[in-house]
């Protein structure tokens, strides 16, 4: 199909950025630096700085960043990790894996984690709390910090849509253990394929990643144990950097986006709209995605869509709805609820103005406005 607005315009991105690019990865590959270079360490440190955090590892995707935390913190059989069921499997699949116990909490009406809920669902076994700071907002970290010490439990933050966020005046991924990030080509800082990074204030923590991420290895031919092959390459790294400089300008126009589409929708009836990015003192939010919810959800889809406007539902069905992996009997009606109403319009930098105007004056049609 052609759509007149893309939900995530790949070819406009590259067209912008190709002749920036293009030189960079022909240096790169002309250098033979493909693997555990340079570009890899400078992306880490740089990383690190950007988020104020005292180190980054570079991995071959966020769920590895998971896999790989919990390995290192020997998270499995007989522990409990508490999260959501609103968010892509990858959440806690990792930990799954390796024989803990999900405990799976309800959602507040921003979408995050319901901190109560969350004081309620802790106990003696809780290993970890994973709280996902979706589309671009963060979790409310007092809570999930106070929560974790009340059991002694370790947080590690899923981060993967929340580069650049802010929770009073910290960065999103700065408070607890650990936290991951997906470079996932849509993420606000994508590669030009897979990629991740996990990232901790701990040095022994990220020592045991970098071991971990390269089947064991402390040198050329010294193995600290056994491992995994989970490495982020240098040719992402070095796309990574170079988009790394640029994440700030476009995390304003994200925003700036934002501002649009709440402008243009803030009186449709039967749509509810994000918390504006100017609306919460207490947060940055980097938008992204521009979740919208209504109880006429598919067919506003529809509507888009014959419209040409591309549009994603994160997520249809819950992970305990998901018959197959066997996570029946939660009772997360907030949850449930979402699933059914929540929907996502077109946000990336390349979105033109006029396309805000054109989406946002689709919806208003749709409701009759």
């Amino acid at each position: 199909m052609q759509w007149r607005v893309k939900f995530v315009d790949y070819p406009e991105q590259w067209r912008r950025q190709r002749a920036e690019l293009l030189p960079i990865i022909e240096d790169t590959i002309a250098r033979g630096d493909l693997m555990l270079r340079g570009q890899l360490a400078d992306f880490e440190a740089n990383l690190a700085r950007f988020n104020g955090s005292g180190h980054a590892v570079g991995v071959s995707n966020c769920t590895d960043g998971l896999r790989l935390l919990a390995h290192a913190l020997d998270i499995g059989p007989g522990d409990e990790v508490v999260s959501v069921a609103h968010t892509f499997v990858a959440t806690i699949s990792p930990f799954v894996l390796r024989g803990a116990r999900p405990v799976l909490v309800d959602i507040g009406p921003d979408h995050l984690m319901d901190t109560e809920a969350l004081f309620a669902a802790v106990s003696a076994r809780t290993r970890a709390i994973v709280p996902v700071h979706l589309n671009g907002r963060t979790v409310d970290m007092t809570a999930v910090l106070k929560a974790a010490e009340s059991v002694g439990a370790v947080v590690i933050e899923d981060a993967a849509q929340a580069l650049g966020a802010t929770f009073d005046g910290r960065t999103a991924g700065t408070f607890g253990q650990a936290s991951t990030y997906s470079f996932y080509p849509a993420k606000l800082l994508g590669a030009l394929g897979d990629g991740g990074a996990v990232l901790t204030d701990d040095l022994s923590l990220a020592d045991r990643l970098r071991a971990l991420r390269d089947h064991g290895r402390v040198s050329k031919s010294d193995l600290d144990g056994w491992g995994f092959n989970a490495r982020l390459d240098n040719l992402q790294a070095a796309v990574l950097d170079w988009r790394l400089r640029q994440l700030p300008g476009w995390i304003e126009r994200r925003r700036a986006l934002a501002r649009a589409y709440t402008a243009l929708l803030a009186d449709v009836d039967g749509l509810e709209l994000p918390v504006g990015p100017d609306a919460d003192p207490r947060r940055t939010d980097v938008f992204q995605n521009y979740a919208v919810t209504t109880d006429h959800r598919d067919a506003l889809a529809d509507h888009l869509r014959a419209d040409g406007v591309e549009t994603l539902i994160s997520w249809p069905t819950p992970l305990h709805r998901q018959r197959g992996l066997g996570l029946e009997g939660w009772h997360l009606p907030q949850t449930e609820r979402l699933c059914r109403r929540v929907l996502s319009l077109p946000m990336h930098p390349e979105l033109a103005d006029d396309q805000v105007e054109y989406v946002a004056a689709s919806v208003r049609r749709f409701f009759g406005r």
